[in-house]
């Protein structure tokens, strides 16, 4: 098995944190084109993405203000039983964020693709938190 992990701070406060990786108007800030779901333990999500692209996760991980995780159902094959979690702690006034995409079957070049978008994608979660800056779904891996 083969994993992503990326450790960093958001200069934001923690609820505001975890409202961006747990609920859909925060997801669809960073990641999703739009996503639907209840960030509780066994709640379903739907993740848009492209037309080809529309996702199911399941919520695994609901602590508020410190773990957020779903575990990928319907999705790319390589994603499909993945973990996408975070760890959340504050820190003053920052926010230190551990961010985990575990559980793929293999190191592959699609894991690596992956591992540069989610480096992306945490990116402009850290920008929306900090400046509120809203890049739209389609330029948010040209940013």
């Amino acid at each position: 098995m083969a994993d992503i992990f990326h450790y960093f701070p958001i200069n934001a406060p923690i609820d505001k944190v975890f409202e961006a990786i747990s609920t859909p108007s925060g997801l669809d800030k960073w990641w999703t084109k739009s996503s639907i779901g209840i960030g509780n333990i066994g709640e379903k999500f739907q993740l848009h993405f492209e037309p080809d692209y529309n996702w199911t996760a399941l919520v695994t991980k609901c602590i508020p203000e410190k773990e957020f995780e779903l575990t990928m159902q319907n999705s790319d094959k390589d994603w499909e039983g993945s973990k996408v979690g975070f760890r959340l702690t504050a820190n003053n006034k920052t926010t230190d964020v551990q961010f985990y995409h575990t559980g793929w079957n293999e190191d592959n070049e699609h894991l690596r693709i992956s591992n540069f978008c989610w480096a992306m994608y945490l990116r402009i979660l850290k920008r929306y938190l900090e400046f509120g800056e809203f890049v739209p779904y389609s330029n948010r891996l040209q940013v």
